[in-house]
């Protein structure tokens, strides 16, 4: 595997290399592990429509996209309340 040069402050370098040392690995380890974790917006969305699947195949819930959105609008107000936001 090629190396790469990442160009980032000092700081961040620092930061990033004391959190690979507390997992036990080198810094060159931990971003190598780090960038496998994330997943892109395209996995994000198959993962969900998956769990939406699941979800309707146990109960039969299946959410009309109105639904949806009143039951994201409630979550946000009430998280908004609880944080003061």
């Amino acid at each position: 595997m090629a190396d790469a040069t990442v160009r980032i402050p000092e700081e961040a370098r620092d930061r990033l290399t004391a959190i690979a040392a507390a997992e036990g690995l080198s810094l060159r380890a931990y971003l190598a592990r780090l960038a496998e974790s994330p997943l892109t917006s395209a996995e994000r969305a198959e993962r969900a429509e998956k769990a939406r699947m699941a979800l309707k195949k146990w109960n039969g819930y299946a959410p009309t996209a109105a639904e949806q959105q009143d039951v994201d609008g409630e979550l946000d107000r009430r998280l908004a309340q609880v944080t003061g936001r």
